[in-house]
């Protein structure tokens, strides 16, 4: 089992992350390895008409963001980002999850009964007991792949927030440069989608998907003057967040984007299908025409 040791910063609520001189956030939502690629199509499809996200002040990745956000703080261009996402799907298994994972799931937000880190610690255990079953990647697999996905495997020096959840306790973490957590670890963690793939062990503690809690966790753009969500999945479920709810209490110019009629076809039914990544990033580029003026407005205006 790969084992990290760091410090983690924790806490379900009520601590943003503004810090001194700073404006822009960009907030990365999950959505699977079509929400990547969709999130580098709208990326791409802005910068070329002008405006650029990349520069932001604040990064905030959730699950898919979380790789979205480690590629466009790396250095690397938007344009080569973007071809990555056009090259012919990988040998990486489709993983889905399966109905009886889903009926489970859904039980567990039913006892639950909308307390958030209750349903959060019944979703980590059911993550934690398929992974010792065996009915998931091992760690040292699903760290590969993160791995293969970025283009550092260094925390870049500026503002990028990776989010995750402790599976036992449900509490809520983020992961930054400053938490001792390498990257590879830290991002394999947000996107321990629990029952597809096995949690992440950091210092001991078992971490899972950040989307346990909200699919884009915008909230922890907290304090900034200008914020852009690109959100693939923006609803809200049960005790998790929608981003709307989330970004109502900021005081700030806010846009949020999510996949218009084109984009939730070329992404389809199953967000974990590397077949699905070529058009899901080429929908968001087209995408990103239509709501490029409010996306500037948010950003600039």
């Amino acid at each position: 089992m790969a084992q990290v040791t760091c410090g983690v910063e924790t806490g379900s609520s009520g601590h943003h992350l503004r810090m001194s001189g700073t404006e822009r956030a960009l907030v990365l939502g999950g959505g699977g390895i079509t929400g990547i690629a969709w999130e580098i199509g709208v990326l791409a499809g802005l910068a070329e008409a002008g405006v650029d996200l990349t520069g932001a002040d604040l990064v905030v990745g959730t699950s898919a963001g979380s790789v979205v956000g480690a590629q466009v703080t790396s250095g690397a261009g938007l344009d080569e980002l973007y071809a990555r996402q056009l090259e012919p799907p990988s040998s990486e298994r489709v993983a889905r999850m399966s109905r009886a994972g889903l009926a489970r799931y859904a039980w567990a937000m039913l006892r639950s009964r909308g307390r958030d880190e209750e349903f959060r610690r019944r979703v980590g255990a059911l993550a934690m007991a398929a992974a010792d079953a065996g009915l998931t990647p091992t760690e040292e697999e699903r760290l590969a792949v993160i791995g293969s996905r970025l283009v550092s495997s260094e925390w870049p020096d500026r503002r990028f927030v990776v989010t995750a959840v402790d599976a036992r306790s449900g509490e809520f973490s983020r992961l930054d440069r400053d938490s001792g957590v390498p990257l590879v670890p830290a991002v394999a963690a947000s996107c321990a989608v629990p029952g597809v793939y096995p949690p992440v062990t950091i210092d001991g503690r078992r971490y899972v998907d950040g989307g346990m809690r909200s699919a884009a966790n915008a909230d922890l753009a907290e304090g900034y003057e200008r914020v852009v969500v690109l959100a693939p999945i923006a609803r809200g479920i049960g005790p998790l967040a929608s981003v709307d709810a989330q970004v109502t209490g900021l005081v700030a110019r806010v846009a949020v984007v999510s996949p218009d009629e084109a984009g939730r076809r070329a992404i389809g039914r199953n967000v974990l299908d590397p077949a699905a990544r070529r058009p899901s990033a080429e929908a968001g580029r087209a995408q990103a025409a239509a709501v490029v003026d409010r996306v500037r407005e948010a950003w600039h205006g």
